[in-house]
C-alpha cells in the first residue's frame, strides 16, 4: 500500500510505506539496582562508547551527565540521598533510543519505579541522494509530529518555510519516503516532536 502526495510548490514528493520495523521484545534488561543506605550502585549492561548517562529532575533539569568511555559493563556508585526530596529519573541516551530508570528521593530514602521503567525509541533517517527515509518504533504507539522546513542554500539566505507537516497517531511501527525533488537544491530541516522531547535532523545539500 502506498499514498503519494504532491507538493509542488518546492515539488516535495511524500510517499507513505507501511513496514515492519526489528522487533525489540525479549531483550535483556538494560540495568540493575543495588540500594543500601548509603550509595546506589547502577549497572548498564551493553553501553558504547560515547552513550551519555544523566540524572535529571522532574522538571528536566540535568544535575549530573557524564560521556560513556567504554563500551560493555558500566558500574558506578552514586550517593543520591544527598538529593532533596522529590522525583528524578537515570537517563541513558543512545544512538537510537533513550532508556529512562525513574526513582524518588525521600528522607534520605532512595526507592527505584522499576514498573515506570521506559525507553523512548528516536526517529532514525537515514539519507540517499534526494530521498530521505524516517522509521520510528513506539510500542505504546505514541503520538509523533513530523515537520520539514526548507531552509536556504548557500547562495541564497532564507527564513526556514514549512513545506510539509503531519501528526501520526497509534501507529508502533512507522516508516516514511520523503523526495526532497524540488528544481531549487537547497537545505532542509526535519523536526520530529514525541513523548515530550525533539529530535531534529538537518539536511545539506
Amino acid at each position: 500500500m502506498k499514498n503519494v502526495l504532491n507538493i509542488s510548490k518546492k515539488g516535495f514528493l511524500m510517499v507513505t510505506l507501511f513496514a515492519t520495523l526489528l522487533s525489540f521484545a525479549n531483550e535483556k534488561a538494560f540495568f540493575s539496582i543495588e540500594n543500601d543506605a548509603k550509595r546506589t550502585s547502577l549497572t548498564l549492561n551493553n553501553v558504547k562508547q560515547g552513550n551519555l548517562l544523566s540524572i535529571k529532575d522532574i522538571n528536566g533539569i540535568v544535575l549530573y551527565k557524564e560521556l560513556i568511555l567504554q563500551s560493555g559493563i558500566y558500574t558506578k556508585g552514586f550517593d543520591l540521598t544527598s538529593l532533596p526530596n522529590g522525583g528524578y529519573i537515570f537517563e541513558l541516551d543512545k544512538d537510537v533510543e533513550i532508556q529512562t530508570i525513574p526513582f524518588t528521593v525521600l528522607s534520605d530514602t532512595v526507592t527505584f519505579k522499576k514498573d515506570m521503567e521506559n525507553t523512548i525509541f528516536k526517529p532514525v533517517t537515514r539519507i540517499k541522494g534526494d530521498i530521505v527515509y524516517v522509521s520510528r518504533l513506539s510500542l505504546s504507539k505514541a503520538p509523533m509530529d513530523i515537520a520539514i522546513y526548507f531552509t536556504g542554500s548557500e547562495s541564497i539566505s532564507s527564513t526556514p518555510e514549512l513545506i510539509y507537516s503531519e501528526k501520526i497517531t497509534n501507529t508502533e511501527n512507522l516508516s516514511r519516503i520523503y523526495r526532497l525533488s524540488g528544481k531549487q537544491k537547497g537545505d532542509y530541516k526535519l523536526i520530529f516532536k514525541t513523548e515530550g522531547r525533539e529530535f531534529t535532523k538537518e539536511i545539506i545539500n
